[in-house]
């Protein structure tokens, strides 16, 4: 009997649960599809009817603009491809290994550093100090190390990978240690393989703010060769709005220069590339999220 009505529990869940899945998966993909339609819109039509989910009137005249010079845009995905994917994985390692030593219970001085940590993160040294310690000390102007030290380590990252390896047996280690591995031997056999949901979510987190960044190379970056792709189609954008400026103030008319259909053909070239990422690291999310805040 109690079989039978958890089957028809799980049939009526089903039924209410899928449909709202998929309705609402749908409306989160409407935003999507909407940039799509108004990046092949002309800008006339934009500005006549609004944005649609259909181009009314179909153009490719913002593709035309935005890889005007390929070459400057193929340079600026290689400049932001290496300080994405070198930068996640120092990244990673770096913030890795200092979870793992914080967790570590035979650690004597992990609260003590674990506050220091802490602490960082509602006091700063304020901009000016910091950058010249990046420009005068470090040396990293125009250099594309720029885009990638000054972020490489971030404190909510080590916190997340302290809490989740806190709920990793400490037996293993001790095992391990009594077997004659060292520390360094231990985490990369035995550590960072279990942590595989926390290590892909900080990952994934480090991966998209190096992608994502522009700052960086604003401040420290003047070469063009070193431009990110998100500084250089910001610069872009910038250089457009300037002209639609000075066109509403002369005879040309402003609805001639496609400024809303470029913005959303920036935003498929920006996000392009990276949202292929998601689907391979996303299961492991909510798994990497919340298992460290949860004790047995």
């Amino acid at each position: 009997m109690n079989r039978k009505e958890n089957t028809s529990d799980v049939r009526t869940f089903r039924c209410l649960a899928f449909p709202l899945i998929g309705l609402f998966a749908l409306i989160c993909l409407i935003p999507f599809l909407l940039i799509i339609a108004s990046s092949l819109t002309s800008e006339s039509s934009i500005i006549r009817y609004g944005y649609n989910l259909w181009p009314r009137e179909f153009s490719t005249e913002a593709y035309g603009i935005v890889f005007r010079n390929p070459a400057r845009i193929l340079n600026a995905y290689g400049v932001t491809i290496f300080v994405t994917v070198v930068g996640t994985l120092l990244s990673v390692f770096i913030n890795t290994m200092t979870g793992y030593v914080l967790s570590r219970r035979d650690f004597r001085w992990r609260n003590i550093f674990s506050f220091y940590f802490f602490f960082t993160t509602l006091f700063s040294g304020g901009l000016v100090p910091w950058y010249i310690l990046c420009v005068k000390t470090l040396r990293l102007k125009n250099t594309v190390w720029a885009m990638i030290i000054p972020v490489l380590v971030s404190v909510w990252n080590i916190l997340l990978v302290k809490g989740f390896m806190n709920g990793l047996p400490f037996e293993i280690i001790e095992s391990a240690k009594i077997d004659g591995a060292g520390d360094f031997l231990i985490f990369r056999k035995i550590i960072f393989p279990l942590s595989t949901p926390v290590v892909a979510t900080i990952a994934m987190f480090t991966a998209l703010q190096y992608w994502n960044d522009w700052y960086m190379c604003m401040l420290f970056i003047d070469t063009k060769n070193l431009y990110s792709l998100q500084y250089m189609l910001y610069q872009m954008l910038g250089s457009i709005q300037a002209m639609r400026e000075i066109a509403s103030s002369t005879s040309v008319a402003a609805s001639s220069i496609p400024i809303e259909s470029t913005k959303m053909a920036l935003t498929i070239v920006v996000i392009g590339p990276i949202i292929f990422l998601y689907p391979f690291v996303q299961r492991f999310f909510v798994k990497g999220l919340t298992v460290g805040s949860v004790k047995g």
